[in-house]
């Protein structure tokens, strides 16, 4: 399992971090998602075998953030 922080750009209130969360923990091999509203950043635990962070990006980016 790997653990990476991912800055997130347009999040602008707790439903932000839902659906930023939400996106994030439908990805196959992701185990889990803290998404800080204050910090602007997701942190996630995945296994890097099932999942790339190309693939997290594209996720969140898919949700509609932007990814720094």
């Amino acid at each position: 399992m790997t653990t990476t922080t991912i800055p997130v750009q347009g999040m602008t209130c707790s439903g932000c971090v839902n659906s930023v969360t939400k996106a994030l923990t439908a990805v196959e091999g992701v185990q889990k998602v803290e998404v800080s509203l204050e910090q602007n950043q997701a942190t996630v635990t995945f296994d890097e075998s099932k999942v790339s962070m190309a693939n997290l990006k594209d996720a969140i980016e898919d949700a509609g953030y932007d990814v720094a």
